[in-house]
C-alpha cells in the first residue's frame, strides 16, 4: 500500500484535476463521509477508505459512459501507482464492471455511492435545504416515488444495505448522520 493513497491533500488534487462540476464533487465528498464514517465503525484505515470514496467518480464527468466510467479512471490510477485493492474497490462500485465485491471496503463503497446521492436529493427538496432535516421515513418514501431523483437506482440502495448485512432503515440512518457531520461542506 502506497503511502500516497492515504493522502487525502493528493487524492483530492486528483479530484479537482479531473472534476470542474461542484455537483459531482460534492457528491464526492458525500460518499466519502459516509464511507469514512463505515471505516471508523469497523476499525479500518479511514484515511484509505476516505480516499477510495473521494475518487470512486473522479473520471466520470471527463468519462461518463458505461463503456468508459470507471474503466478510464482504473487506467489513469494505475499510471499513478495505485494499488490494485484501490483501484478493484472503485471498479466494484458500478455492477456493470462484472467485478465483485468481495472486501469490505468494496461494499461499503457500492452501499454509500447511491444513497449519498439519494439523501442529498431529498435535503434539497426541503424548506431549508438541510441534512439536518432528513429523516428515514421520509427517505423511504422518496424511494416509492420513481419521478424523484430518477437517475438514482434504488435497487442499488437496497442492495448495497443488504450486503452490508444492515437493515436499509439503519443504513439510511447512518448515512444521514455521517453527511450531518459534514453539512457544511457539503452545502447541506
Amino acid at each position: 500500500m502506497e503511502n500516497f493513497e492515504r493522502d487525502r491533500g493528493y487524492c483530492y488534487s486528483i479530484l479537482n484535476e479531473y472534476t470542474k462540476n461542484e455537483s459531482l464533487i460534492k457528491h464526492a465528498l458525500a460518499v466519502e463521509a459516509c464511507v469514512k464514517a463505515y471505516a471508523k465503525k469497523f476499525n479500518e484505515d479511514e484515511n484509505l477508505w476516505s480516499n477510495v470514496a473521494l475518487l470512486h467518480d473522479f473520471d466520470y464527468e471527463m468519462y461518463p459512459s458505461a463503456e468508459e466510467h470507471p474503466f478510464k479512471g482504473n487506467v489513469i490510477l494505475k499510471e499513478k501507482g495505485f494499488s490494485e485493492e484501490f483501484r478493484r474497490a472503485i471498479m466494484s462500485h458500478a455492477d456493470y464492471t462484472k467485478v465483485s465485491r468481495e472486501s469490505q471496503l468494496e461494499k461499503v463503497l457500492f452501499a454509500c455511492d447511491e444513497l449519498a446521492g439519494f439523501l442529498t436529493a431529498v435535503a434539497y427538496v426541503r424548506p431549508s435545504k438541510s441534512i439536518e432535516e432528513v429523516e428515514v421515513k421520509s427517505v423511504i418514501k422518496k424511494m416509492k416515488d420513481k419521478a424523484f431523483a430518477r437517475a438514482v437506482s434504488r435497487d442499488d440502495i437496497k442492495n448495497g444495505a443488504q450486503e452490508l448485512g444492515v437493515s436499509l432503515e439503519e443504513h439510511i440512518q447512518f448515512c444521514i448522520d455521517a453527511m450531518k457531520s459534514k453539512k457544511e461542506t457539503l452545502g447541506l
